[in-house]
């Protein structure tokens, strides 16, 4: 049997075990099963549970929201492992000058933000929080290589950065700190798969999570040639990504209630703002749950 990774950039964890493919981790855990990797590299953590449901891959890993989003399209996945949490990973950035002081200036103003990943989470339950409302008090626009631009000149009220990009910004100076993404959410990288595979062969699950460990052990120990790696192949300079991935705690935890309770307050403010259109129950995305676990 060949177990496909899904992998992408925005995943850390996975990104480097794909570029440690070579050293063979994953092969090497997986090997003692009779099974065979090979990865499947994509540009949008978002289409992962599309890419689950449709059999493309049968393992992978994003942010807190595409699991979300995955179940509320009625898609079957399981989480496997998740990551410690990520304090320092992204920040809503605005300009030092910005009237925007706080969450609730934000009312209608345009953000700009990775749509349908983490970074939604977080926009969402800031403005939650501060009890106002994703769908109808923000314009939340898809984030691109000009965003840093547009929020520099006025033209957005604010930008969620992540990783180099957020650490250029802040060198770069001019901006200042309206969110910290601590102070609302956990944002843990999330690991799922496919719920036969994770039902039918936890072994192979257990072997992904020791692989999984495996690449973080070898970037939080090299950190500066897994920056150099992701500087040639990503862009920005490998100062910047040294100090991105510095930020990252390189550890895979289980998936525990706590967990799961971060994931179903997150999925609730997602039902009742519309960034999806059916309730989600978190918990039946774990292995061994009933029938109607998609609902």
């Amino acid at each position: 049997m060949t177990i496909t990774i899904g992998v992408h950039s925005s995943n850390p964890s996975l990104y480097h075990l794909y570029h440690l493919s070579r050293l063979g981790p994953a092969q090497e855990e997986l090997a003692p099963l009779g099974e065979r990797v090979v990865f499947h590299p994509y540009a949008d953590g978002v289409r992962t549970g599309e890419l689950l449901a449709r059999g493309v891959i049968d393992f992978g890993g994003t942010g807190s929201t595409p699991p979300i989003t995955a179940q509320a399209a009625g898609h079957d996945i399981v989480y496997t492992a998740v990551s410690a949490p990520r304090p320092e990973h992204g920040a809503v950035l605005v300009p030092e000058d910005s009237p925007v002081r706080t969450v609730a200036d934000l009312k209608d103003t345009t953000v700009h933000l990775a749509v349908g990943s983490w970074q939604t989470h977080l926009v969402a339950k800031a403005l939650d929080d501060a009890g106002l409302s994703y769908a109808t008090d923000i314009t939340p626009v898809r984030s691109g290589a000009n965003s840093e631009e547009l929020l520099r000149t006025g033209a957005v009220a604010a930008w969620v950065a992540q990783g180099a990009e957020l650490a250029a910004a802040r060198r770069a100076g001019g901006l200042r700190t309206l969110i910290r993404t601590s102070d609302v959410v956990t944002d843990r990288s999330v690991f799922f798969a496919r719920r036969d595979l994770a039902e039918s062969r936890p072994e192979v699950i257990e072997a992904l999570t020791r692989a999984l460990r495996r690449a973080d052990a070898w970037a939080a120990a090299h950190l500066r040639q897994a920056a150099e790696i992701a500087a040639a192949d990503l862009g920005g300079s490998a100062d910047d990504w040294e100090s991105a991935l510095s930020a990252l705690p390189w550890r895979i935890e289980p998936v525990t209630d706590a967990f799961l309770a971060e994931q179903q307050e997150a999925a609730d403010i997602f039902h009742r703002t519309g960034v999806v259109d059916r309730a989600v129950t978190v918990a039946h995305a774990r292995a061994g749950a009933r029938a109607d676990r998609a609902a």
